[in-house]
């Protein structure tokens, strides 16, 4: 039976409807109508009984549903009341659960005995007697609280791992917040501690105001740290996070970090400050340098202002403009190290800082189908070690401020017209830099014949100013056979003004102009084959011959965009595979490879490069003094010789489980100059475990200031019994022989919180403190948030 009634209206048996001229809700009821479905249904003059047999009955008003196995409505005071096998579904989906319950004509009032509700994020609140106060105030009674679920996947109850029980709980919608009288916590059903009082968002809110969860840590400098954050939310666009670290060897620390969106951007702003000595380092100016004990000689030098500041901006109006800016710098070069910062190095502005690098930008970009503009400045400060000391760290050069670039303007553009030219797709380039130093830099920067021999300790940076201008064509075709064909022609043109050239050499500085010409064609032949039911064989030969006018390296020129070239087999077919625009290659080249593809089974597949190019004239320009042997030469990039490195690339997953990457960079003599590697692997429902592994060798001779490396990274964790398991992560210098950095640790994952406990080691020699061991803590709870 199915009726709809309206208070006064008489029964209206099979009608799903009340007509009234009131306007309908979103369940389709006028206001003051209440729809029924039940076995039986009966009216004694405004109160409505409605009962079900083998299903309850299903009563909707006020954008709600309720269920029960007996329903009574008032339709003069429009009252509801449900007894036995009780659930209520409120308008924004939360659901309620009862053996009894009485809710007003508004909703604002109600009583529940046997209470449970289930929220939208999935926590749940239970209590023997709940009372609606009102329309935002709750009152519960011997009740309990939990972010966790509390059934298994087959539906059977279960102990929630985390569960807050108190006498009385308050829900205040207006505070937006649950209080606690008498709350005991328990974990896995186990009590742990009690607080008389206690609160935390309401879950259904976004953010709140109070305390997130500590955050411990120890280390060898600061001793015992625990960081409180404290979430001051302003409104529902703007907050602050005020976090203090409290240390038990050195002084306090203040975060501060204050979030605001507008209506077209948002703005991050973050910093941080002490007042201190330094700490950390073996004091270089004391008794002790080598074997000193940190506890004694922990603190030193002079008390002083310690900060940082870490902020962005980024605002995106309609229309084809946006313009943003990053603003990050650090009184100490190890502030971040010391004081255990979180995420210093971010990118959040139009150009990256890269990592131990800030850099602090003002740009604004226009950009349709069409076309693209951006307008930059930035300055950059350096944290990175230039020369690492092999007694201790406190004795670590750190790379100058000074040699870093101001680079202002920075100008970029592309243009392409809506129709094509000629059958192929025209493009407009140019750009504009303006680059200052303050203090004098040699290699890789300078070409070896504007370096001179001797100190360079008073001479003064060199200054550059650029504009280039390109114009590229290219057109696609297929020939009837399925050969890809792409003929392209390219030309660009480069202004320079170089000044304050070491003066020594009698080169002067000078106004420098040079241009190239290319003309060439990539082909490709894609080839398929059936392998078999479900599995196909790609195969892609391709090629391409490229004819360039000689290229112009005018030895005055500084390299300050094209140090460093990632040569694979996405760059190889590139005309241009240096990344900038100080280094270019001319001549005749043809660049060759080939890519097979096999793909079986759902989704599985393995794909394997090898390609090489070649080139008619070797070109010494890309030569570079040794670090360690300056008057010897040797080639960074691959490309200076007539023939550049086999670049062998490939990727795999053999299953959903298993994935992989690999990528060879190998030498005329088969020797490895650039290897990486990285493999993913998971089992069981929750085990997983990483592998990755890189490779530079592109340095010639051995010493302490060549650039080669040698890194394997793992970590895994596997469960051993139920939520139980370990941890362990680690990454080698195969180069040095030594653990840089480890940890193992015992874990516990649930569907509610995270927590580890373990231990760490700390071989970097950045590591103001130099080798450290500690025990770490990570903890993440549902609802409440967590340490990371």
């Amino acid at each position: 039976m199915a009726l709809a009634v309206s208070g006064g209206a008489a029964l209206a048996q099979e009608a799903p409807v009340a007509t009234a001229p009131d306007q309908p809700g979103t369940d389709g009821l006028n206001q003051g109508s209440v729809y029924l479905e039940a076995d039986s249904a009966s009216r004694d003059g405004d109160v409505i009984t409605a009962t079900g047999g083998e299903t309850r009955v299903l009563a909707r008003f006020r954008n709600t549903t309720l269920r029960a196995h007996q329903i009574t409505y008032n339709l003069g005071q429009g009252i509801a009341t449900a007894d036995d096998r009780v659930e209520f579904v409120d308008p924004d989906g939360n659901i309620v659960f009862a053996s009894h319950l009485e809710v007003d004509s508004d909703l604002k009032a109600g009583v529940a005995i046997d209470f449970a509700t289930r929220f939208t994020n999935g926590a749940s609140l239970m209590a023997a007697t709940a009372v609606r106060r009102s329309e935002n105030v709750n009152e519960l009674n011997y009740a309990i609280f939990t972010p966790c679920p509390i059934c298994d996947a087959e539906g059977r109850p279960k102990e929630p791992s985390i569960a807050i029980q108190a006498e009385k709980v308050v829900q205040d919608e207006d505070l937006r917040a649950i209080l606690y009288r008498n709350a005991v916590f328990k974990f896995g059903g186990v009590p742990v501690f009690y607080l008389p009082f206690f609160s935390h968002p309401d879950p259904t809110v976004e953010r709140a105001s109070g305390f997130l969860v500590p955050i411990p840590s120890y280390d060898e400098g600061r001793g015992l740290s625990v960081e409180m954050p404290y979430l001051q939310v302003v409104s529902p666009s703007e907050d602050w996070l005020i976090s203090p670290q409290i240390n038990t060897r050195v002084a306090p620390f203040l975060n501060l970090q204050w979030r605001r969106r507008f209506s077209d951007g948002t703005v991050v702003l973050r910093g941080g400050y002490t007042y201190a000595q330094n700490f950390g380092d073996f004091d270089p100016d004391g008794e002790c340098v080598i074997d000193c004990n940190i506890e004694e000689n922990v603190k030193f030098g002079d008390r002083t202002s310690r900060s940082y500041f870490l902020g962005y901006g980024l605002f995106d109006p309609a229309g084809p403009w946006r313009w943003g800016f990053t603003a990050e710098r650090t009184s100490d070069k190890t502030l971040f190290d010391r004081y255990d910062v979180r995420d210093p190095y971010q990118d959040n502005g139009l150009y990256y800082g890269d990592q131990r690098r800030l850099i602090s930008q003002l740009y604004a970009e226009r950009q349709t189908d069409r076309s693209y503009l951006s307008f930059a400045a930035f300055t950059l400060q350096s944290l990175r070690v230039k020369e690492f000391s092999p007694i201790t760290p406190a004795l670590n050069v750190f790379e100058s401020d000074g040699d870093l670039p101001l680079v202002a303007p920075l100008i970029e553009g592309r243009w392409e017209p809506d129709s094509p030219v000629f059958g192929g797709r025209l493009r407009l380039r140019g750009t504009a830099v303006a680059l200052s130093r303050d203090n004098y830099v040699g290699s890789p920067v300078l070409r070896p014949g504007v370096i001179p021999v001797g100190p360079t300790d008073d001479l003064p940076g060199v200054d550059t100013r650029r504009i280039s201008g390109q114009v590229e064509w290219r057109r696609t075709m297929f020939s009837p056979m399925g050969i890809r064909w792409e003929p392209f022609i390219d030309m660009r043109a480069d202004y320079y003004q170089v000044e304050d050239l070491p003066p020594m050499l009698g080169i002067e500085d000078g106004d420098i102009g040079r241009g190239r010409a290319t003309a060439g064609i990539d082909v490709s032949y894609p080839l398929i084959r059936r392998m078999g039911p479900g599995a196909d064989l790609i195969l892609e030969p391709m090629a391409q011959l490229s004819i360039s006018s000689d290229a112009d390296l005018d030895a005055r020129i500084p390299n300050e965009d094209s140090e460093t070239v990632e040569l694979d087999a996405s760059s190889l077919f590139r005309i241009d595979r240096f990344p900038g625009y100080d280094l270019y290659e001319g001549g005749v080249r043809l660049t060759a490879g080939a890519r097979a593809t096999l793909r079986w089974g759902d989704a599985r597949e393995a794909s394997l490069f090898v390609g090489r190019s070649m080139r008619s004239d070797e070109e010494p320009g890309f030569l570079v003094p040794i670090p360690d042997a300056p008057t010897e030469l040797y080639d960074p990039t691959g490309l200076a010789a007539d023939t550049s490195d086999w670049i062998v690339q490939g990727t795999f997953s053999p299953s959903d489980r298993i994935r992989g990457w690999a990528h060879a960079n190998i030498d005329s003599s088969g020797d490895l100059r650039r290897a990486e590697f990285a493999v993913d692997g998971s089992w069981g429902r929750r085990n997983a475990a990483t592998v990755s592994y890189v490779l530079d060798r592109s340095n010639p001779l051995a010493g302490p200031n060549n650039r080669n490396y040698e890194f394997v990274q793992v970590s895994a964790q596997q469960f051993v019994y139920g939520n139980w398991g370990v941890a362990a992560s680690a990454i080698a210098d195969m180069e040095r022989d030594i653990v840089t950095r480890s940890e193992v640790g015992l874990l516990f994952d649930d569907d509610c919180f995270r927590f580890e406990l373990g231990w760490r080691r700390d071989n970097t020699r950045v590591q103001p403190t130099g080798p450290s061991e500690t025990i770490y803590i990570r903890l993440n709870l549902a609802t409440f948030g967590g340490t990371g």
